[in-house]
């Protein structure tokens, strides 16, 4: 009886197993071959849901069915120009037929390896044969200016195949080279480009260099409207001092002339008055012509010499 125990329990087990080992389960994600003894058997399974194998004869190999990431290496690249410059390069894959995937590549280390080679390959290929203007410019847009200095920039040449396009020749050729590998190449980009250290300080040297020079030209014209504004201000502060001179000799002209026509109305009055403003007169003429230290000789017929005389 336990002998009997014994062996229905053994039996449920081993039928467990076989339950449990006969099929499989795929989600949205997934797509899977099934090997046996190492080599595929029968179609690739790509639907999500249950899946049936042989027990313990078949094992199943599973690949993702989403896009799928590569990363390239910065590599150090010549163009045709002969400029050295370091391209960082990323693309996007799917695994399109898992059986031809499994036989070339066995598994997705295996492919970013192969893929490695391929993009790496064209990327090298395209860069050299194409100037370094193509590769960093995609269209012949004309540059924006917004400000003066900028139109006295070196004006860029035109391109005929730029960017994009180069980018799409990598695409195109290294599919051309998967298509045994069961894999597709869905896109493809240039992630970053630079100059080496040497190719880039000559760059910078020369950018220092324009902006050197139009910088420049600005402080020429700078100073030559400074020279400009200069001789204007002293031009015009000459006139204002020249006008506001003439004017003052004008008001003072003036002022004088009423003044002398006060004077002559006021001591013109009488002959008494008349005396009074000739003799102040000469004694302002005394004062302004003569101090402790000056000596004259006057004569008996002149002015000064009567009102002296009339003093004693």
């Amino acid at each position: 009886m336990r002998k009997r125990k014994t062996g229905l329990i053994v039996i449920g087990v081993i039928l467990t197993l076989l339950i449990f080992n006969s099929y499989f389960i795929l989600d949205e994600t997934e797509q899977a071959i099934v090997t046996q003894f190492g080599k595929p058997v029968g179609e690739p399974r790509t639907s999500p849901g249950i899946n049936f194998k042989t027990p313990f004869l078949h094992k199943v190999q599973f690949f993702d069915k989403r896009y799928l990431e590569w990363d390239g290496d910065k590599n150090q690249v010549p163009t045709k120009d002969k400029k050295f410059i370091f391209v960082d390069t990323y693309a996007r894959w799917e695994i399109t037929n898992p059986l031809q995937f499994f036989i070339r590549l066995r598994d997705e280390r295996s492919a970013q390896s192969r893929l490695d080679d391929i993009l790496d390959g064209e990327t090298r290929n395209a860069i050299a044969s194409h100037d370094l203007l193509e590769i960093v410019r995609s269209t012949n847009r004309d540059p924006e200016i917004t400000e003066d200095f900028m139109e006295e920039l070196e004006i860029l040449q035109d391109i005929t195949v730029g960017r994009d396009m180069i980018e799409k020749i990598v695409l195109e050729k290294a599919n051309q080279r998967t298509t045994d590998l069961g894999v597709r190449i869905l896109d493809f980009r240039f992630k970053r480009m630079n100059y080496v250290d040497e190719v880039r300080d000559r760059v910078y040297d020369r950018m220092i260099s324009e902006r050197n020079r139009i910088a420049d030209q600005f402080r020429s014209e700078g100073q030559g409207q400074a020279r400009v504004i200069e001789g204007n201000k002293e031009r015009d502060l000459a006139k204002i001092q020249s006008e506001a001179f003439r004017e003052a000799e004008e008001i003072k002209g003036r002022a004088d002339a009423e003044a002398t026509d006060i004077y002559a109305s006021a001591y013109n009055k009488n002959r008494t008055s008349i005396d009074l403003y000739k003799f102040l007169r000469t004694m302002e003429s005394f004062e302004k012509s003569m101090d402790e230290n000056t000596s004259i000789v006057l004569s008996t017929d002149s002015e000064f010499f009567k009102y002296l005389r009339k003093l004693n």
